[in-house]
């Protein structure tokens, strides 16, 4: 399902939508993008409902977004810029996402420079490549333990069994929202690194590392663990399971996890369930409160282009004063 490393590839990796319909230029230029769009009917406990339609400032902003990627190939050098509007959002409502250049070095390596996205995380950025509408607690809970885009240079290199990957990048996390860094170095920095391994059949592995260092607009220094396994059944279910933690001093402390299954019940139809938690340690208790999320749904492949998908999720909130959450969810997605 997952994949982060470049546009192309998280699209082109979900597990239950197809290869988007690139738009052949020239044989220099591919386009491709999606537009999703959402609607979310929301009940907290003892509080009146709410709900909205195509409003990126609800919990799940990717739930409504349009992206269109223009990939260039000039070999050995490849390079992608991306577009990706988000409505209402105060901050990167319409922005440069993607940004950067690859140089194939040969033997499997390839040196990245630009704007681009994390290694951490199992679950996509992009909506077309999820299951479900919405994120997990380890993508989206009060840790946000799982960083998006920054600016920098990386090193990657994968075969058949291996790949792994070391980037060093203006920030790990971000002040400017998810759509970039914090713009320098002279202050602070980020450094990533992953491994994944592949080698035994429908298994993969992965584990990678984030690290910010302390300055500029982070007073601690970050340290984030992550962890994810997913193992195919059959053709048609698929299980995963990941687990992150993350040390940013007294008020960003925890771990935080996610189960996932999905299956596909036909060409058509397919089905995801998944459960996910947080749990906070120490003073970070005072910001955020434990939870746990389950989450069931199914989709439907309309068309090669359009799929539709519906999603129950149910928080259920620890401590005092602590207000469980329904979430009901409809989803529409046009790739191109």
């Amino acid at each position: 399902m997952k994949s982060r490393i470049t546009i192309a590839a998280a699209l082109t990796l979900a597990s239950s939508l197809p290869a988007l319909a690139d738009i052949k230029v020239n044989d220099n230029l591919m386009i491709n993008g999606y537009a999703a769009g959402s609607y979310e009917y929301q009940k907290v406990k003892s509080l009146p409902s709410t709900d909205s339609v195509f409003d990126g400032t609800k919990d799940t902003p990717s739930a409504d977004a349009v992206m269109t990627a223009f990939n260039f190939t000039f070999k050995p050098v490849t390079s992608t810029v991306s577009l990706y509007y988000v409505p209402n959002l105060k901050t990167n409502e319409l922005t440069v996402l993607d940004a950067f250049a690859t140089y194939d070095v040969g033997g499997g390596y390839a040196i990245t420079g630009g704007k681009f996205l994390s290694y951490l995380g199992y679950e996509a950025f992009h909506t077309p490549s999820m299951s479900q509408i919405t994120y997990s607690p380890v993508t989206v809970g009060t840790l946000g333990a799982i960083p998006a885009y920054h600016t920098g240079i990386r090193l990657d290199y994968g075969d058949k069994e291996v790949s792994y990957g070391f980037a060093l990048v203006d920030s790990e996390f971000s002040p400017n929202g998810f759509a970039k860094g914090d713009g320098e170095f002279a202050r602070n920095a980020g450094f990533e690194a992953f491994v994944k391994y592949t080698a035994i059949a429908d298994l993969t592995l992965w584990a990678g590392l984030g690290y910010d260092s302390k300055g500029g607009f982070q007073k601690e220094s970050v340290t984030v663990l992550d962890f994810w396994a997913e193992y195919k059944l059959s053709k048609e279910a698929t299980v995963a399971a990941e687990f992150s933690t993350k040390d940013g001093g007294d008020f960003a402390k925890g771990s935080t996890w996610l189960t996932y299954l999905n299956y596909a019940f036909d060409a058509k139809f397919s089905g995801v369930l998944r459960i996910g938690g947080e749990s906070l340690s120490g003073k970070t208790k005072k910001i955020g409160n434990n939870f746990t999320q389950f989450t069931v749904g199914p989709a439907m492949k309309v068309t090669d282009n359009l799929s539709v998908r519906a999603e129950y999720s149910y928080y259920d909130y620890k401590g005092t004063g602590a207000l469980d959450k329904s979430l009901i969810g409809l989803q529409a997605i046009f790739k191109f």
